[in-house]
């Protein structure tokens, strides 16, 4: 992250807000004429929502309790970074190129 180009991250669970909070931000920087790139998390949960939820009733059963989309095993972190990267090379005034997947594998 830099002064230039910061990021700003909002996490939640579904109906927690965030989305409201997008709006928000979207509405801040139009009136600022900052130019943003806003990446969906949810672009990169490895898993959908049915096959999360059997994962975790699984992880129960196991007497794991702790296992959600939160966690590093339920996400796509190297995609995540690499998705920062090509940013961070693309990235050229206001111009940028964002390449995000569809939840699930």
């Amino acid at each position: 992250m830099s002064k230039k180009h910061p990021i700003i991250s909002v996490t939640g669970s579904s109906g927690a807000g965030t989305t409201s909070i997008r709006k928000t931000f979207e509405q801040i920087f139009r009136r600022e004429k900052v130019k943003a790139v806003f990446i969906e998390g949810d672009a990169f949960h490895r898993y959908d929502r049915k096959e999360m939820k059997r994962i975790i009733e699984e992880e129960a059963t196991k007497g794991e309790a702790h296992f959600s989309h939160f966690g590093p095993e339920a996400n796509l972190l190297e995609e995540l970074a690499e998705t920062f990267r090509t940013l961070r090379r693309e990235r050229q005034g206001a111009h940028a190129t964002l390449h995000t997947r569809r939840c699930g594998v």
